[in-house]
């Protein structure tokens, strides 16, 4: 009879433990949560699973990043107001003024805006080593660029990582 008891409390504790749980919300690769008005990098070639942009070892090695929100959201972009170059979110997260590969807002109109950069610039803020290493053909570079974004209304979005895959 203890036992039949026991057994009863257990699982009456363990279905109320379950119930009180509750899935928190946050956003991240991981995330089926949305900001409101979607960020698209419009000139992505793949998906791996954040959006891909490509350079060329041979030239400049520009990197170009076109970002975009819809029109009929009837939003504009103000400004790009930080870009950070890391491998987490942390750093665009960061409330520091370090580590930010623009040192003030770059002013933003309209639904496009587009971000240029080079392998100068990448490795001026993220110097090369061993875990950041030279690119090379067919590789990505180790740090993602992460971009928040305010819009005309003071909404802040921040993006999804972006990658850059180095070709020929």
């Amino acid at each position: 009879m203890l036992i039949n008891i026991k057994k009863i409390v257990g699982v009456l504790l363990s279905v109320a433990v379950l119930a009180g749980c509750t899935k928190t919300k946050g956003f991240g690769p991981k995330s089926t949560n949305q900001p409101a008005i979607p960020v698209t990098v419009t000139n992505a070639v793949d998906y791996r699973p954040e959006p891909t942009v490509t350079t060329s070892l041979n030239g400049t090695g520009a990197i170009q990043i076109i970002l975009s929100i819809p029109a009929s959201s009837g939003r504009t972009l103000k400004e790009v107001t930080k870009i950070a170059l890391s491998t987490s979110y942390a750093a665009i997260q960061s409330t520091g003024a370090s580590g930010f590969y623009n040192t003030a807002p770059i002013p933003a109109t309209g639904t496009t805006f587009t971000f240029n950069s080079s392998f100068t610039e990448y490795f001026a803020n993220k110097p090369q080593t061993s875990t950041n290493p030279a690119p090379k053909k067919d590789t990505e570079l180790t740090n993602r660029f992460y971009f928040l974004l305010t819009l005309d209304d003071g909404t802040i979005i921040v993006t999804e990582p972006v990658r850059v895959l180095v070709l020929s």
